[in-house]
């Protein structure tokens, strides 16, 4: 099992929380995805897997609810 945690800018709300929630659990291998909301911050996102998850990847899952990684933790 692989954990990744990412940093993600741009979430304000619960409704924030469940579509980025979303786009990351439709992910090949994602079995869980906590977010942790710090509305009008930056947000984190934890996300087991069976396997590594590229960067790209998430940013690119990310960007589809509408919001942007920032940093590069992931």
């Amino acid at each position: 099992m692989n954990t990744t945690t990412i940093s993600i800018d741009g979430m304000t709300c619960g409704h924030c929380v469940a579509s980025v929630t979303e786009e990351i659990t439709g992910i090949d291998g994602v079995s869980k995805v906590d977010v942790d909301l710090n509305a009008g911050g930056i947000s984190t996102a934890t996300v087991e897997s069976s396997g590594p998850l590229s960067e790209a990847t998430l940013s690119e899952a990310v960007a589809e609810a509408g919001y942007t990684v920032v940093g590069n933790n992931a």
